[in-house]
């Protein structure tokens, strides 16, 4: 007889899954994360629920430390650097929260003349000459102004930096991946009074095989 239910995935996390458990772990709550991705609150605490079995994790916050990466992920089959490297790499992008997100992004746009890269909802990115500027409509908090340090290998950057006493959020993250299959990584950190900083990594994804 025919099998029901869904078909079996390969990963450890279905898809759906891997978005939320990403959502979690860059720190959103469930009614965030729910209109980010246009479902239900309860569809993302079923999939919390869910992610927290198949980990054999107890608890919400624990996915947070969690450092799994998905096994479609340009992250788990890019190649490996030839060297890895102790020190961060230059900045490379700059957050800055705006009470006005479409004003903001004609200014920075049409006033300023920035070029624009991209924007989703509420949050636009514009080019410096290379530093990416990131522009979020709130009302500031920690993500008045952030500075993203570009690195390569951003697990193990994560570990050298835990192995000097620096006090990570989590484990790194999956935050957006492009239409081309490349990937935005980060991980959150505070300097010494308690000020945001995050590492990031850009991966491109890797060409599929015989293309």
């Amino acid at each position: 007889m025919p099998s029901c239910g869904r078909p079996p995935h390969s990963d450890v996390l279905t898809p759906a899954e891997w978005r939320v458990v990403e959502a979690v772990r860059h720190g959103l709550g469930n009614t965030a994360i729910a209109r980010r991705l246009g479902v239900s609150a309860d569809a993302v605490k079923f999939h919390v629920a869910d992610a927290l079995d198949k980990l054999g994790l107890g608890r919400r916050a624990d996915l947070r430390a969690w450092d799994g990466i998905a096994r479609d992920s340009a992250l788990r089959h890019r190649e490996a650097p030839m060297q890895t490297t102790t020190s961060l790499g230059p900045i490379g992008q700059v957050a800055r929260s705006v009470r006005d997100i479409a004003t903001a992004r004609r200014w920075y746009g049409e006033v300023l003349g920035l070029p624009h890269l991209y924007s989703f909802d509420n949050l636009a990115f514009f080019d410096c000459g290379g530093v990416r500027l990131f522009l979020s409509e709130g009302d500031g908090g920690d993500a008045a102004s952030i500075l993203y340090f570009r690195v390569d290998d951003i697990h193990a950057m994560q570990r050298t930096l835990e192995a000097r006493g620096v006090a990570f959020h989590g484990a790194p993250h999956l935050i957006h991946r492009h239409a081309d299959g490349s990937e935005e990584w980060m991980s959150f950190f505070k300097d010494p009074e308690d000020r945001p900083l995050a590492l990031m990594a850009q991966v491109r994804a890797v060409p599929a095989a015989g293309g």
